[in-house]
């Protein structure tokens, strides 16, 4: 029933980690298909010597250095059962995580224009990643923050055909695109089943992409932009639309593009207060990162 899916760049110790948490599943009934990003330690003999053990069902494969976003999309298309579940190398399964993820599953089979399920992250000692307790709802992901107001990290596992049909944009020389862009643009057609089951440890590195973000960002500014100018549009309350507006000034001084060309990605309405803090925003991101 799932693919669980591992992009991954120079991470080998931690993979290990991770192929320990999934050889201590309670229910086997999972590929893993691991995405090498380019690593140039020694990940992908690790790997083969996985695979050599014959415990887990791998699919391995090592791209030239050009992103998460391109290594999920290739996941994808790697992927052989109907879920997909990205699970970062640097983080790891809970021992029950597929047993209840196919339990979640199955309480969607009623339920119409179904993209995915999703449950919570805890940390390695088992405390939930922020957040409420709620209970579960079906709705989709942008309304399950702005209207229903769940807070804490998530952890979804969509229909593998659902990203097939929403793949992340690759945009030349920019090595990121904000995972949010593509769960937005699903959340126009599908809805995901939430519920507040620990599925997910996640372990956030010091030298991980979370750490980084914003000169990630700043680094990618036309897949941000494009990022923050759809959330704009989105169904969201106007001061969020205001602040991702600002956000999207924020990162659009970091592009080529022209000016005009910029703003008319915007509301201009929301941009009278949204360019000049989002200048005032990259000047300060420019002095501390550039």
């Amino acid at each position: 029933m799932i693919s669980v899916f591992t992009p991954t760049y120079n991470r080998k110790d931690l993979v290990l980690r991770l192929y320990q948490s999934l050889l201590l599943q309670s229910n086997p009934n999972f590929e893993w298909v691991i995405v090498d990003d380019g690593s140039t330690d020694d990940t992908e003999s690790l790997v083969q010597g996985f695979k050599k053990e014959g415990k887990l069902t791998i699919s391995y494969h090592k791209q030239v250095n050009s992103g998460k976003h391109f290594a999920i999309n290739k996941g994808v298309q790697m992927a052989q059962f109907p879920y997909f579940f990205i699970v970062d190398s640097d983080d790891m399964l809970p021992q029950e995580s597929i047993q209840t993820v196919l339990e979640i599953i199955k309480e969607t089979e009623n339920l119409q224009d179904v993209g995915g399920v999703s449950g919570t992250c805890i940390t390695p000692d088992f405390q939930k990643v922020g957040g409420n307790s709620f209970e579960p709802i079906f709705t989709n992901s942008i309304a399950i923050r702005n209207t229903y107001n769940v807070k804490g990290d998530l952890a979804e596992v969509f229909k593998t055909d659902v990203l097939k049909e929403f793949p992340f944009p690759e945009i030349v020389n920019e090595k990121f695109c904000p995972e949010v862009l593509v769960w937005n643009r699903i959340a126009q057609k599908y809805k995901l089943y939430y519920t507040d089951k620990p599925i997910y440890i996640a372990e956030y590195q010091p030298d991980g992409l979370t750490a980084k973000i914003v000169k990630i960002r700043m680094n990618a500014p036309i897949a941000t932009m494009l990022t923050y100018s759809e959330l704009a549009n989105a169904a969201i309350p106007v001061t969020q639309k205001v602040r991702a507006t600002i956000n999207f000034w924020r990162f659009a001084f970091n592009s080529k593009e022209s000016f005009i060309s910029k703003f008319k990605k915007t509301n201009p309405i929301f941009s009278v207060i949204g360019l000049p803090l989002g200048y005032i925003m990259y000047k300060r991101d420019f002095q501390k990162y550039a």
